[in-house]
């Protein structure tokens, strides 16, 4: 009865929460998130001690790069009762690859007012936190975004230049979500038939509460060198939408090219002649390799280009799609996901036609929230993605 007594009369004269110490802990929210991607992470501390000076460093890694995005914030709030010191940091970090990424420990150094003391020191850490971060889904640059924008601005209509007029084309690329050194470089514009200078590069990066937001502008001056027509290829640009889950692809889009009094002599809708793919199928199957490089020579550029792309739409052999099917064998799904994206990226170049959402279940499973309960079967997730691509062939009469 007396030991009960004295627990009570303790626990009387001890203020609400005296037990509780300073802390600091990092707070970073669900997510499955892939290489380049931003983990918003928010440094938290609660304190009760009176502070009169403080010092914060957020550790740098080979592992990733990291931005502040805002300055710190210093509110008081109730906490299990008790009024409290809130801090709060908010980080914007991007994984530089993939694999187990250890955040922290990161330390918090305060200068408090002390009991014997007028001022004494006191670190206040915050325990590492280990978040999985998954390989990007393609090869190259891993710009991962919540949204991408692309807008093309042409100084003229360019199949219809005026003769010795150069076109300028300008083309601006907003990230929202990706930091500046993510977003990739200037693309190279290069032809036989094609002038081409490139003005210097503008790129800026402004800070949200959110995250970066990024602008990119290209320019280029671009002027006809002989008196074919021809077509500037479109330039895809691959970026994984973080609020999909999913790989998407921008696109800076194909444009006719030449003057205007060239067209104006040129007949037929500028397509590959049925006699010339016939020829093309022959020397397949034929195997007259010396006559088929003969004739590409006597083409002009744009009818090289169609005719190399209709040999390869009739070669009866994929290089991509054998490389699927060597994935298939690991049973590993991202090594998967990036051969169906070389053969995606192959029939983009051919013309052949892409939807985009081919790989949409595939993404679910390896990028999704919750994508873990989803089930993977390599060979129907590959027989799935290839019967959808062939079918838009099919379609397409292709």
């Amino acid at each position: 009865m007396r030991l009960r007594r004295a627990l009570c009369l303790l626990l009387l004269l001890c203020p609400a929460g005296a037990a509780r110490a300073e802390s600091l802990r990092l707070v970073i929210p669900e997510m499955r998130p892939v290489a380049g991607e931003m983990i918003p992470v928010t440094v938290r501390g609660e304190y009760e001690r009176q502070i009169t000076l403080e010092k914060l460093s957020f550790p740098d890694s080979p592992d990733y790069d990291w931005m502040q995005l805002a300055r710190d914030q210093w509110r008081t709030e109730q906490v299990e009762g008790r009024s409290v010191r809130v801090f709060e940091r908010r980080i914007a970090l991007f994984p530089r690859h993939a694999g187990p990424l250890t955040i922290g420990p990161v330390t918090h150094r305060l200068t408090v007012v002390g009991t014997d003391a007028p001022r004494e020191d006191l670190p206040v850490t915050a325990e590492p936190v280990t978040v999985a971060v998954a390989p990007f889904p393609v090869e190259g640059a891993t710009l991962a975004a919540r949204s991408l924008t692309v807008t093309d601005a042409l100084s003229a209509e360019p199949g219809k230049l005026r003769d010795g007029e150069t076109l300028v084309r300008r083309v601006t690329i907003e990230a929202v979500g990706a930091p500046s050194h993510l977003v990739p470089p200037r693309p190279i514009v290069r032809a036989p038939w094609l002038i081409s200078f490139a003005a210097p590069e503008a790129r800026t990066q402004r800070l949200t509460p959110d995250g970066p937001v990024t602008t990119v502008t290209w320019e280029w001056h671009l002027r006809p060198s002989t008196g074919d027509p021809a077509v500037l290829p479109a330039i895809a640009i691959p970026w994984f939408d973080t609020e999909a889950r999913q790989m998407r692809t921008a696109e800076i889009p194909a444009i006719p090219f030449g003057y205007a009094s060239i067209y104006a002599g040129v007949g037929g809708t500028g397509h590959l002649p049925a006699g010339q793919v016939r020829a093309a199928a022959l020397a397949i199957t034929g195997g007259l390799l010396a006559g088929c490089v003969l004739v590409l020579a006597g083409l002009g550029p744009r009818r090289r280009d169609d005719v190399l792309k209709a040999l390869g739409r009739l070669s009866p052999v994929d290089p991509t799609r054998i490389a699927v099917r060597r994935a298939v064998r690991t049973g590993e799904p991202f090594a998967l996901r990036r051969a169906v994206e070389r053969h995606l990226r192959r029939w983009r170049a051919l013309g052949l036609p892409v939807s985009g959402q081919e790989t949409a279940r595939l993404d679910a499973r390896l990028y999704g929230r919750g994508g873990d309960a989803v089930p993977f079967d390599a060979g129907a997730e590959a027989k799935a993605i290839l019967r959808a691509v062939d079918g838009l062939r099919r379609r397409s009469g292709r």
